[in-house]
């Protein structure tokens, strides 16, 4: 009875809608007439007819809907953009006019998405698009591009200089990052900004237009967030180089080219070696080494993150077999897992698989963390992983101390073991009392917390001494060693003991 009801009364309010108030009455008023006039024929007539109508209204207002949508957004493919800007270079050469490109990239996809949800991301890209439409003269274009980044074209003017293009840049900017409200949250999103001026494109077609932009855009992300860069020809070299390495990271992968270097870390009171840490690097064969900070972003990008880090991971357990065959003391190895990997809920059952596989207990692999990662706290499986590693006796270090967010609640939720003071703090702490200062500060919370610490990137003898001295228990960098393969490995071992038997520790007197 009551579902009958319901049915009732969610058809009579689809009617009102589509018809409204008069349109009922009359509705009504036909009906009766109808069967008062004709019988049982003109009811049956009406009990086809008005449902093939409403049938047809709701597809009429929704495909009206949705033009409109369109027409009001303004958002055109990229196909349909480049056509477009075909048509634009022409009509500038036509009448002596000029115009130029902008592409516009959200800074840090994998971030906005890890905080807000996929949804969000989705409800975010269609606002942003939305806003740069109003930001936009009649005349102007823009266009979505794959990977969520945004393209603006120019209606045709008569002087445009790059003056003019970064500030229009600017401005498109100041449209698209003011705090959007997204399904009761609010998100600050940052875009980063590349542009060319049509006369400075390789090309005068559209494709070459967008794709100068483009280069821009990708020189912009590498620098921001929030950066705004003009296009010059050597980024479309680099473009270019970027997306070679991109098409081989799979087969280097495979080849063996990708695999880990070791950077030895010390104890400040002995010199002993405390352990290695695992770095990724990609030994190409016509380009040579090639710099992490070039191949490990374009890894994320092509989801190639875990399979790095399966490599990673075979390469350094597979040295501590080695140094342990050859008699070296190397109690446990570093080995730096991204988001990607820390969120996949196998990851402790295959960090035990590998253990035992190699014979090694557990507290001999340490998990490096960025502090990036650890201020993430709403993840769940993050934190469960990170739990479960721990009570598999792994070790956990938080990296790049003091650059990111996380907080001293998130370092004892995730069983942080030792914390890695950053590089950035490190430098110059022997002759620069502010930095001095903060080191200082940094070693006495972990004292305080009863976490041991490593110092990262020590180049010289008096940022040794310096961290030594203010309680510093292990050291890492340039001024220890560089990253080396594993085969050179054994001979610095050598060297490093036979030195340290005839050495006074850091920090005493001889």
């Amino acid at each position: 009875m009551n579902g009958n009801a319901s049915i009732r009364s969610a058809a009579w309010a689809l009617l009102r809608r589509l018809f409204g108030a008069g349109g009922l009455i009359l509705l009504s008023g036909l009906t009766v007439a109808g069967y008062w006039l004709a019988g049982e024929p003109a009811l049956l007539a009406f009990a086809v007819t008005v449902p093939v109508v409403c049938a047809l209204t709701v597809w009429r207002r929704r495909t009206t809907t949705g033009a409109e949508a369109g027409r009001a957004n303004g958002v055109a493919t990229e196909v349909q953009f480049i056509a477009s800007l075909d048509r634009l270079l022409a009509d500038s050469t036509a009448q002596g006019r000029t115009t130029a490109c902008f592409v516009l990239m959200f800074d840090d996809l994998a971030l906005l998405t890890d905080r807000h949800g996929r949804l969000a991301l989705d409800r975010v890209v269609q606002r942003t698009g939305e806003r740069l439409g109003l930001a936009l003269r009649d005349g102007d274009g823009v266009a979505m591009l794959p990977g969520h980044g945004f393209a603006v074209s120019l209606a045709p003017v008569r002087r445009f200089d790059l003056e003019m293009a970064v500030q229009m840049a600017a401005r498109l900017q100041a449209a698209v990052t003011a705090p959007l409200v997204v399904d009761d949250l609010t998100v600050h999103p940052s875009l980063s900004v590349g542009f060319c001026l049509a006369d400075r494109a390789p090309a005068p077609l559209g494709a070459s237009l967008l794709e100068a932009a483009q280069a821009a855009a990708d020189e912009a992300l590498r620098n921001g967030p929030g950066a705004l860069r003009a296009f010059q020809p050597e980024m479309a070299r680099r473009r270019a180089d970027r997306a070679a390495l991109r098409a081989g990271l799979e087969a280097a992968l495979d080849d063996g080219q990708i695999r880990p270097w070791f950077q030895p870390q010390i104890s400040t009171d002995t010199g002993e070696i405390t352990g290695f840490e695992a770095l990724a690097r990609w030994q190409h064969p016509d380009r040579g080494i090639v710099p992490p900070a070039e191949f490990l972003p374009l890894a994320e990008e092509a989801g190639l993150s875990e399979r790095l880090g399966e490599v990673m991971l075979y390469g350094a357990l597979s040295a501590l077999n080695r140094w342990d065959k050859a008699g070296h003391s190397v109690p446990r190895v570093s080995v730096n897992f991204s988001g990607a990997e820390l969120r996949n809920p196998r990851l402790p059952d295959r960090l035990h698989w590998e253990l035992d596989r190699f014979s090694l207990l557990p507290e001999r692999l340490t998990i490096e963390v960025l502090e990036t990662v650890a201020a993430r706290s709403d993840d769940d499986v993050i934190v469960t992983n990170l739990a479960r590693i721990a009570e598999l006796g792994c070790g956990i270090d938080l990296d790049d101390f003091g650059t990111g967010q996380a907080s001293i609640v998130n370092i004892r939720r995730f069983a942080i073991r030792r914390i890695k003071v950053d590089r950035c703090f490190v430098t110059r702490c022997d002759t620069d009392p502010d930095q001095k200062r903060m080191v200082a500060a940094i070693l006495s919370l972990c004292e305080h917390l009863g976490l041991e610490t490593v110092a990262e990137g020590v180049e010289t003898p008096g940022e040794h001494v310096t961290v030594a001295q203010l309680g510093c228990g292990h050291v890492q960098g340039f001024g220890i060693a560089r990253p080396m393969a594993v085969e050179d490995t054994f001979a610095w071992i050598d060297r490093h003991d036979r030195a340290r038997q005839h050495a006074t520790p850091f920090g005493q007197k001889g």
